[in-house]
């Protein structure tokens, strides 16, 4: 498991060495982004995605920890299967 994972990033020529900082990558399989908000939103699914491709990873959890049964704050995305 990694924890902040600086994620570099290539646009047109530009390169990033630092596009993004993944919030765990566990066993280069799944990424996860944690949150703590009152309700998660579009915006937050479309980063999640946006994680997914640049990494080349296939699966993401998006974990909001503000509810008040986890299960119900977790979302499971999936690109690419």
């Amino acid at each position: 498991m990694e924890r902040q994972k600086p994620i570099p990033v290539i646009w047109d020529d530009t390169y990033l060495d630092i596009g993004f900082r993944s919030d765990l990558i566990i066993e280069n399989k799944v990424i996860v982004e944690i949150k703590s908000v009152e309700k998660l939103s579009n915006a937050h699914l479309k980063q999640l995605l946006t994680y997914i491709k640049i990494t080349d990873l296939k699966l993401g959890l998006l974990i909001n920890f503000n509810e008040a049964l986890i299960k119900n704050g977790i979302k499971r995305v999936v690109y690419g299967l």
